[in-house]
């Protein structure tokens, strides 16, 4: 029988925020308002953290700038992101537990609330295929259309991890019932309704908050990056 293993990403397989790095790379290079938008990103990050994230004012802060360039530059750019920010932040312990489940056999998706532009090839560099994330919109169907700064569809967020998780299981031809083994791993307690859902869940690098319901409810508790 084919197990599931969830994961999150930021601060689950990366000892960093995506979403959070990619708006101070941004900063950086000088293609947002340095000043103001390092501002906002820490704001946004805070919210996150205190489990109080307005996620579509969020959201409308983090995919404006993919709205204002061309397709190629972003790629440029997130080539760059990749090169200089992430690989040093993939750790093997990250590696290792994704590749223990995946030499079981068990089916493997990265469930996160960065968007898939920011973080499809930082789960490809796990060698994990599937990928749960909120989706920004584009301009018609087309593979490598243009963004438009909107969400399409529910934002994999808070209980909209559930639906997304659904979602995607549905297109596997598969649901939650007929996999009754099943792991989630996460740092944050944004994540307790998707933890609460499957078999298995476990607080990974856990934040304060989460770590004290995982003893509460004899979670375990991994420590990837001690």
């Amino acid at each position: 029988m084919t197990q599931l293993a969830l994961f999150d990403l930021d601060h689950t397989l990366l000892p960093c925020d995506s979403d959070y790095e990619w708006g101070q790379f941004l900063a950086r290079i000088g293609v947002v308002d340095s000043k103001y938008y390092a501002q906002q990103n820490e704001r946004f990050y805070q919210d996150y953290k205190d489990g109080k994230l307005n996620i579509q004012e969020f959201l409308s802060f983090a995919l404006k700038p993919l709205s204002e360039h061309s397709r190629a530059q972003l790629k440029e750019w997130h080539d760059a992101f990749m090169q200089e920010v992430i690989t040093g932040q993939l750790r093997q312990q990250a590696v290792d537990l994704v590749k223990r489940h995946q030499d079981a056999g068990d089916l493997c998706c990265v469930v996160t609330a960065t968007n898939s532009f920011v973080t499809r090839p930082i789960v490809e560099s796990f060698g994990i295929e599937h990928l749960v994330a909120t989706e920004p919109a584009t301009v018609g169907d087309q593979p490598f259309a243009d963004f438009t700064g909107e969400v399409k569809g529910i934002p994999s967020f808070r209980e909209g991890k559930i639906q997304r998780v659904h979602d995607w299981l549905a297109n596997q031809k598969l649901t939650f019932d007929e996999l009754p083994t099943s792991y989630f791993y996460s740092d944050s307690m944004n994540d307790l309704p998707l933890l609460e859902k499957v078999s298995n869940p476990v607080a990974t690098n856990p934040d304060a908050r989460l770590r004290d319901e995982a003893l509460k409810r004899h979670w375990p508790i991994l420590e990837l990056f001690a």
